[in-house]
């Protein structure tokens, strides 16, 4: 047993390698052909490299904090269209390398969305990347300081989701706004970005402060693009409200 469960090491079929003793008293319990029990070892290595899988995406993903679609409060908002936001979560819009856009006032659940259907792509496995698009920016910026600019323009170009957070909040100098346009165009039709803003389409020249710039990353974002607009009150200022006793 120990050359075997060795060898298995050597070979890293830790699925297997965990699993084996427990699965030998099992066929021998039931009976089991050797045909069966292979088929039991080998789902056991399967499930286990899909874990540990999903495990390395998810860490990679940068994910700020973990939401589930199941708990996000469709009553709370009613403007959001549940079904929209399932077909979403199916995540055929990342086979068809299109997009999606969130708009609402901050705390009104874009953040959660966006995440939680980021979750449900690392689960079918795709690579995800979430990142605020300050932070981005600065990465990029601050990457051409050591020569660095394009390999930190691939970082973004590789996952299959590539997660955009609060587009808006800050107005971008001009040569942000241009890594900005470099990242969205490279993608444009290759890969699927989320993007949530504040901010409705025609002030994103406010944004840029150049509307020749915004129009031509609206062009490409808006494309192939799924739309939610969130016409609501916020999440964060109904739990202040919960936590002061319901006083506003």
């Amino acid at each position: 047993m120990n050359t075997l469960k060795s060898r298995l090491r050597d070979f890293k079929l830790s699925g297997i390698y965990n699993s084996l003793e427990d699965r030998l008293s099992y066929a021998h319990e039931k009976s089991l052909s050797h045909v069966e029990l292979l088929e039991l070892l080998f789902e056991d290595e399967t499930n286990n490299r899909i874990n540990n899988s999903y495990k390395k995406r998810y860490a990679k993903a940068k994910l700020p904090s973990h939401k589930a679609l199941e708990d996000f409060d469709f009553s709370f908002q009613p403007s959001i269209d549940k079904k929209i936001i399932n077909d979403c979560a199916t995540c055929n819009f990342i086979n068809e390398k299109k997009n999606i856009v969130f708009i609402g006032n901050p705390g009104t659940g874009k953040t959660h969305l966006s995440i939680a259907i980021g979750i449900r792509s690392l689960m079918k496995g795709f690579k995800v990347c979430f990142t605020s698009v300050s932070e981005m920016l600065h990465v990029l910026n601050a990457s051409r300081a050591d020569n660095s600019y394009y390999e930190k323009v691939s970082f973004y170009l590789s996952p299959d989701l590539l997660i955009l957070d609060e587009l808006g909040f800050k107005k971008l100098p001009s040569y942000s706004a241009d890594d900005l346009f470099e990242i969205i165009s490279k993608r444009y039709e290759k890969g699927s970005i989320i993007i949530t803003t504040n901010k409705a389409f025609e002030q994103w020249g406010d944004i840029f402060s150049d509307n020749i710039l915004a129009s031509a990353i609206l062009d490409r974002i808006v494309h192939y693009s799924t739309v939610i607009k969130i016409n609501g009150p916020s999440y964060r200022a109904k739990n202040l409200k919960k936590e002061g006793g319901g006083k506003a």
